[in-house]
C-alpha cells in the first residue's frame, strides 16, 4: 500500500509531542463514514480512502504502542511497528462482519508490537517457555495490580503472588523485573507548554472496553485454538509429545527426563523441539494466512 508513504512518522529527531499534535489533526470517522471508505477500498482498492482509514486510526495505534513502554526499546520504534500492524489490519478489514475497524485493528497492532519485541528481546528467545513469554508481558500489569511499581526490587510476597499467579518461579519473577527495570515514559508527561499544555493522555483516543471488542476477543481466542489443534496434525507422535511437554506444559519437563525417555541424548531432545516447534510454526502462519490473522514468531 504504496499511499502510506505519507504518513507521519515518530523518530527521536522530530520528538515524540511533536508526532502527537500531528495525528491529532486527523478527524475520527462516523460508523457511515468508516463502512463506506472500507468498502471503496475492497471493492476499487481506492488508496485514498485506505489512507483515510489509516490515518483516522493512528491515536489508536499510539495508544495501544504506549501500553507496551517499559520494555527498553525506543518508543518511537514500537508506535511505527503499531502503525504497520494498522496498515495491515485496513488492508484485511472486511466491512461487512459488523465489527469496527478499531476492534479488529487492535489484534494487528498488538501483534505487530510484540513480535518486534520478541524480536528484539535476547531474553525472549527461541528455547523460553510459554510461561516465562506470559510472564515477560503481563509482569507490568501484574506489579500494578498489587501497588508493586515502585523501582528496585519488589517485596518477597509480591514476588511470591506474582510467580503463583503467573506460573513461574520466584527466581524468574525478580531476574525478569531487574531485566526490565529503565525508563518509563509517563502518560502524564506535558505536551506543548509546561503552563497550558495537555498531557499525553489527553491526545489518546479513549479505548474503553465494550461487548463488541469481549465478543471478539473470545472469538479470536477460540480460533486460534482450533488453529493450533489442526496446525498439530504436521508433527509426529514423538515430536508432538516433546513439544507439548516442553513448550505447552505449565512446568516444561527438563531436557534430561525426554532424553532417558526416548533413549535419545538432551541434544537430541532439543533438535527435536526446536523442528517441531518452527514445523509447527509455519503451519499456524499458513492456517492464519487465510483468515486475515497473524501468529507472531
Amino acid at each position: 500500500m504504496s499511499t502510506y508513504t505519507n504518513l507521519p512518522a515518530p523518530s527521536p529527531e522530530q520528538g515524540l509531542n511533536r508526532y502527537m499534535q500531528e495525528i491529532r489533526k486527523f478527524p475520527l470517522l462516523e460508523p457511515e463514514e468508516e463502512y463506506m471508505l472500507a468498502k471503496a477500498w475492497v471493492d476499487r482498492q481506492d488508496s485514498a480512502s485506505a489512507h483515510k482509514l489509516v490515518t483516522s486510526h493512528l491515536r489508536l495505534a499510539a495508544k495501544i504502542a504506549m501500553g507496551y513502554r517499559g520494555y527498553g526499546l525506543p518508543q518511537a520504534e514500537v508506535i511505527s511497528e503499531a502503525n504497520v500492524g494498522l496498515m495491515q489490519a485496513v488492508k484485511r478489514f472486511d466491512p461487512e462482519r459488523g465489527f469496527r475497524l478499531a476492534t479488529y485493528a487492535m489484534w494487528w497492532i498488538r501483534a505487530s508490537i510484540q513480535e518486534y519485541i520478541l524480536r528484539s528481546w535476547s531474553l525472549v528467545k527461541l528455547g523460553t517457555t510459554s510461561a516465562q513469554k506470559k510472564l515477560f508481558f503481563n509482569l507490568r500489569k501484574a506489579k500494578a495490580k498489587l501497588g508493586a511499581l515502585e523501582e528496585g526490587d519488589m517485596r518477597p510476597e509480591n514476588v511470591a503472588q506474582i510467580a503463583k499467579d503467573l506460573s513461574v518461579t520466584e527466581e524468574e519473577v525478580i531476574a525478569m523485573n531487574r531485566r526490565m527495570a529503565g525508563a518509563d515514559a509517563s502518560l502524564n508527561a506535558t505536551v506543548g507548554s509546561e503552563d497550558g499544555g495537555a498531557q499525553w493522555q489527553d491526545w489518546l483516543e479513549d479505548e474503553n472496553s465494550n461487548q463488541a471488542e469481549a465478543y471478539a476477543e473470545s472469538d479470536e481466542m477460540d480460533i486460534r485454538r482450533r488453529l493450533l489443534v489442526k496446525a498439530m496434525s504436521v508433527l509426529n507422535d514423538r515430536e508432538k509429545e516433546i513439544l507439548m511437554q516442553r513448550r505447552l506444559a505449565d512446568e516444561p519437563v527438563t531436557l534430561e527426563t525426554l532424553s532417558e525417555k526416548h533413549s535419545v541424548s538432551r541434544e537430541r531432545i532439543r533438535q527435536i523441539e526446536v523442528r517441531a516447534f518452527e514445523k509447527l510454526q509455519n503451519k499456524m502462519r499458513e492456517l492464519a494466512k487465510g483468515k486475515g490473522m497473524v501468529v507472531p514468531g
